[in-house]
């Protein structure tokens, strides 16, 4: 599994009021985070737990953020309601739709899912995953 994703932001700020938005109907909080080489940050987890991690940062190197062509971080959410509330807080929090909140057969069977863009163009999609059973 992995350990934590990371994203680059312009303004930390509009980025972090967006992922409030966004991820707190999934049931992430931030968390405070210690800057990496000056480089400012912000932090997301599940309650009570360390890993995995969501962070946001302003580049180390100075140079202004971009998008991966291809690239996508995907949120799981406990419920569909929990995917239309996140991608409407998005939303309004500076997102653009990339795919309305819905159910997503060809996916799996249950699955729902919405996409959007963060404000620096980062595309994020958001899934209950109905389908999922344990073994």
């Amino acid at each position: 599994m992995f350990s934590h994703i990371t994203v680059g932001c312009t303004d930390l700020a509009r980025a972090a009021a967006f992922y409030d938005a966004l991820l707190t109907p999934l049931g992430l909080k931030r968390r405070a985070v210690t800057p990496d080489g000056g480089s400012e940050a912000a932090c997301w987890v599940m309650p009570e737990q360390t890993l995995p991690r969501f962070y946001v940062y302003i580049p180390l190197d100075g140079e202004p953020a971009s998008v991966g062509n291809g690239s996508m971080v995907a949120f799981g959410a406990p419920a569909p309601h929990a995917v239309d509330a996140a991608h409407e807080a998005a939303l309004r929090h500076g997102g653009r739709d990339e795919g309305a909140p819905g159910p997503r057969p060809r996916y799996g069977q249950g699955y729902y899912g919405a996409y959007l863009r963060d404000p620096d163009g980062n595309k994020i999609h958001v899934v209950y995953r109905g389908d999922l059973r344990p073994d």
